[in-house]
């Protein structure tokens, strides 16, 4: 090889790798991949939107478009049932609050709204709910409640409950659950209804007694039947009815002697009115005076309940005060 040709060689050879270099400078070194940037609730589902639920009752239609955070309760059965489902409560009547529910009757963060059959419309609105609760105790004042809040009527029969009173205090149960996001406590808290209904159903079902519901007021006595505020004891819980009278009524039919005699029940079961409303004990055997009761089979044979009163006469259609009810149904098959 020339001189001349190991020059060029070289010059080549020199050329080449100075184009290699100059094309290494013009590329950026590869970068490590960045995570991309994500908002901090990225990794948590998002939360469901409201469906707003439409409530149809005896009073109208109430659209509820929010979920609810300032509930008011004017009925001591819908406190049980805001309570069942673990939701709070505003503003309720302090004037009659059964035992199963003490807690909310001194509680500062409660307000008080006045009277169960006379609610206080100023403190109700002073409290500013979102949804409020009644039943036929307040039915009077739906329309200037329902310009405060979304209200909500229970559809409860206080005089009349003989035709599916367990169905409505499930229903109601469950409308509440929908409304509160509570759908699934419901279900339970029905399912709970339900088997103690037929705990009850299974002990009454094959037996001959009859009973007798009667209200203590002040020394005198009235009698419930199968259509009264009691009825669903007969129809649902499947007690047989020591008397075949009819009448429909919240205080009963009033106790006479030939009634007495016709009716003369195997058990009897007394709700002390008068403990409720005068805030005293409720009454028992030694305090029961009234000669007539004293002849039934149901004294004679020890067969006589004095019931839980609050559950009966204050509530009784809620999902507590109804299996307080029940456990005092079964006592007078206990005996």
């Amino acid at each position: 090889m020339t001189r001349n040709q190991r020059n060029r060689r070289w010059a080549l050879a020199l050329l080449m790798a100075a184009t290699i270099a100059m094309q290494g400078c013009g590329q950026k070194p590869a970068e490590p991949p960045q995570a991309t940037a994500q908002p901090a609730s990225a990794s948590q589902p998002p939360q469901e939107a409201f469906a707003p639920v439409t409530v149809q009752h005896k009073l109208g239609t109430t659209v509820v478009e929010h979920l609810p955070q300032r509930a008011a309760a004017l009925d001591m059965n819908e406190v049980d049932f805001l309570d069942q489902l673990g939701v709070p409560v505003v503003g309720m009547p302090k004037d009659f609050v059964p035992h199963f529910l003490a807690r909310y009757k001194d509680a500062p963060d409660i307000q008080d709204l006045g009277s169960i059959v006379q609610p206080n419309l100023e403190r109700v609105h002073a409290v500013k709910p979102d949804l409020i609760l009644i039943t036929s105790l307040q039915a009077n004042h739906y329309k200037e409640l329902s310009e405060i809040a979304p209200t909500i009527h229970f559809d409860v029969d206080y005089r009349d409950s003989e035709v599916k009173h367990i169905e409505v205090i499930k229903d109601h149960l469950m409308t509440l659950g929908r409304i509160f996001g509570k759908e699934d406590l419901a279900r339970q808290k029905a399912a709970e209804l339900d088997a103690k209904v037929e705990e009850v159903r299974r002990m009454t079902r094959d037996r001959s007694e009859k009973a007798l519901v009667v209200l203590h007021n002040n020394g005198a006595f009235s009698s419930f039947g199968v259509r009264s505020r009691y009825g669903f004891v007969f129809n649902a819980l499947g007690v047989k009815p020591a008397s075949p009278t009819v009448e429909t009524g919240l205080h009963g039919q009033p106790i006479s002697s030939e009634f007495i005699q016709q009716a003369n029940p195997d058990i009897l079961y007394v709700v002390d009115r008068t403990a409720v409303m005068e805030r005293r004990p409720v009454m028992d055997a030694a305090s029961m005076g009234n000669p007539l009761l004293r002849q039934t089979n149901a004294w004679k044979n020890g067969r006589v309940v004095f019931v839980d009163a609050e559950a009966w006469y204050v509530t009784a259609a809620s999902p507590t005060s109804l299996k307080l009810v029940i456990d005092d149904v079964i006592k007078g098959y206990q005996h």
